[in-house]
């Protein structure tokens, strides 16, 4: 059976998973805080016929070799974690981080994720919790009497008390980052969590050590820029259809092999 069948079969494979991420960016276009994925490739084991090399009559050596690569595989789906934009929203309990970091969230299980999307809500406690439920870590309550809510740019929740001149400063909201964030696994609900590849989270404050300060009334769009998904969607296609025609070509050739006459 010819090499080329299954070669072919590897590549148009690949560009179904590399659709499948592109379907799948384009999907969260409008998701606050997504980050948009990449498919990276590697070539198969390759067949080596003739080694570079080998030495041929009056000690020559033959140049080059002769290698038959067997086709290509998904290696990584890499996470671009660039910022594209803010969008203004006034709500007091939207936030936005302008650099690196993110939010920390407590699980139902005890354990910690994170996220980008700051989009918070108030829950039947008070508590600043994801649209999940979800709560901040550590965990911030706002009191039944405030009348309005200020976070700084590091990070300090401030309200104001029905009856009071004064805002009463009530807790203040860490940050974490990791050296490869690329490395942290996606669990849905645009949260993330660490692993091996991340590292350990390193915990501050937001606008201090490398930390990206806060910002009130804005949530962080989705960097997923359309055109450029399109033209990956389009590029992805053309390599599934060539792979495609690889796959004919060499049932054709069987074909004729096939008909051969005495």
């Amino acid at each position: 059976m010819m090499r080329s069948l299954w070669t072919a079969a590897s590549g148009m494979v690949g560009q179904q998973f590399n659709i499948d991420t592109i379907a799948n960016n384009l999907a969260n276009v409008n998701t606050a805080g997504f980050k948009k994925s990449r498919v990276d490739f590697q070539d198969l084991l390759y067949q080596t016929v003739r080694y570079a090399g080998t030495p041929v009559n009056a000690g020559a050596q033959i140049p080059t070799g002769i290698e038959l690569g067997h086709g290509v595989r998904p290696v990584a789906t890499q996470k671009i974690f660039t910022q594209v934009g803010f969008r203004q929203t006034d709500n007091p309990l939207d936030l936005v981080v302008e650099g690196e970091g993110f939010f920390r969230v407590l699980m139902p299980d005890g354990t910690i994720a994170y996220t980008r999307d700051g989009s918070f809500k108030q829950d039947g406690e008070g508590r600043l919790v994801t649209s999940d439920g979800f709560p901040l870590e550590p965990e911030i309550v706002i009191p039944e009497n405030a009348v309005s809510i200020s976070i700084g740019t590091d990070g300090t929740v401030s309200v104001l008390n029905a009856g009071e001149n004064e805002p009463t400063s009530l807790a203040q909201i860490q940050l974490a980052r990791f050296i490869n964030p690329a490395g942290l696994k996606s669990m849905g609900r645009n949260l993330l969590g660490q692993t091996a590849a991340s590292g350990d989270p390193i915990e501050g404050t937001p606008g201090l050590d490398g930390f990206g300060a806060l910002a009130q009334g804005y949530v962080e769009m989705s960097n997923v820029q359309v055109v450029e998904e399109m033209v990956n969607m389009i590029v992805a296609q053309r390599a599934y259809e060539t792979n495609s025609k690889a796959i004919q070509a060499s049932d054709d050739m069987l074909q004729t092999a096939n008909n051969l006459r005495r």
